[in-house]
């Protein structure tokens, strides 16, 4: 591998490693951009759901007093599976060959899985087992995901990147505010919304990979396997490849403090906020459509403007910055208004972040020398851990701050807003995307 040289958002490609014979163009272009923001709002959707609102419900009603734990413990054990699967996964798919490509039968079978697991957790006995479904559903969700991302590089040349990431993490956003409003609107119903987000990521995804098939003509024959190179594939070094480990720090850091906020959410508003748990449930209902309402005018638009502008980092830093505000205000204002200014301001952030986050992520991927094969799935796969070891370490580290504080929200505040203040400033020495 080389370093990734300097490019502008319209110069020649430097992470898509399928050639411009995959590029989409025309009509089949805006189809695949719709029926993509359609999975990832159903992927997104089913996260945010089962993570904010139907997990922690569940949880609470098994052991009430113990809740904050114990679900950081199950969690942290699901979060390590799937951190580990995802690279794996994505990997596996680019070695893939099959008559349907190689990125679409690890959607389908994902999916199918997943989503199937996802409809059987309300229904298992207790707690051991409520982890062991949701693991599955997480492994093999996760597994599906860097397939599906990596068609924004397979098939997106480098100038049109900023509008399929705007429209991903359009929809990934809107999937994140609607799931918590389905969620809180369904919570005196837990298995029938688990059945619901199950069942649609599974149609979902079906109908994607009919709609969408893969062009078979640009596949050229894997490489023999082999064990210690495949693993060794894995480390990326960060003398090497800077701009690959600075956007991975600064993506990590950002989701250590969102995502310590969005998997308490429920709890802070009981405890923090002093709602009950009804209230609780139609406040998160409440702020779900506020933060929708905020990302459409974030998410998207975010996209196009980098596009327009050739800028990312730009972007992502006043995103970062705004989603920094945003974990804080119920610090500065513990009171129902306060929530809903987070709402706004967590909608205009992570909304903006997302839509062009995606798209910086596709140019500093490592570029193959001449004879080394496509690793684009697999080293997308890498960046997507930024989100989910955050998933394993945020939860553990709120319920360590809640545990030794006596439940003293302040401090997850202010731990929160470091960790995304400091992602802000980790793109800022990405040299190869400006």
């Amino acid at each position: 591998m080389s370093v990734v040289q300097p490019t502008d958002v319209g110069e020649a490609d430097t992470s898509s490693h399928c050639g411009s014979a995959a590029w989409v163009r025309e009509r089949g272009k805006w189809v695949l951009l719709v029926s993509l923001g359609v999975v990832f709002f159903a992927l997104l959707t089913l996260y945010a759901s089962v993570l904010g609102v139907l997990l922690p419900n569940q949880i609470q009603n098994l052991d009430p007093v113990g809740k904050t734990q114990t679900l950081g413990v199950i969690y942290a054990i699901t979060s390590v599976f799937s951190t580990l699967s995802t690279p794996i996964a994505g990997a596996l798919s680019d070695r893939t060959r099959s008559r349907f490509g190689r990125r679409t039968p690890w959607i389908v079978v994902g999916a199918t899985i997943g989503g199937s697991a996802i409809i059987l957790t309300p229904h298992m006995p207790g707690l051991v087992a409520i982890t062991a479904m949701w693991l599955v559903a997480v492994v093999t969700l996760n597994a599906m995901q860097p397939a599906i991302t990596t068609l924004v590089a397979d098939r997106f040349p480098p100038e049109e990147r900023g509008l399929a990431s705007g429209v991903v993490g359009g929809a990934m956003t809107a999937g994140v505010s609607f799931g918590t409003f389905f969620a809180g609107s369904l919570a005196s119903n837990i298995p029938l919304a688990y059945a619901i987000v199950g069942a649609a990521i599974i149609i979902a995804s079906l109908a994607f990979v009919v709609i969408n098939p893969e062009p078979m003509a640009t596949l050229t024959p894997a490489t023999p396997f082999r064990l210690g190179q495949f693993l060794k594939g894995f480390w990326i070094s960060p003398r090497e490849h800077p701009d690959f480990a600075w956007a991975f720090l600064g993506r990590f850091a950002i989701y250590m403090g969102y995502q310590a906020i969005l998997t308490y959410l429920l709890y802070i508003l009981q405890d923090h906020i002093g709602l009950s748990q009804a209230k609780a449930n139609a406040m998160i209902a409440t702020m779900s459509v506020i933060t929708f309402v905020a990302l459409v005018f974030s998410g998207i638009g975010s996209g196009v403007l980098s596009d327009r502008l050739g800028r990312r980092k730009p972007l992502v830093f006043l995103a970062s910055l705004i989603m920094a505000i945003a974990v804080v205000m119920p610090l500065i204002a513990p009171t129902p208004n306060g929530m809903i200014v987070y709402a706004v301001l967590i909608g205009l952030g992570y909304g903006s972040f997302m839509s062009v986050d995606l798209a910086l992520m596709t140019q500093v991927l490592p570029k193959p020398k001449p004879g080394e094969e496509d690793t684009t799935g697999k080293d997308l796969g890498i960046l997507t851990t930024a989100v989910n070891v955050p998933q394993i370490l945020s939860p553990v580290m709120a319920a360590a701050l809640l545990t030794a504080t006596g439940n003293n929200y302040a401090v997850l505040f202010v731990v929160s807003g470091v960790f995304v203040l400091a992602g802000s400033f980790l793109v800022l020495p990405i040299r190869s995307v400006r």
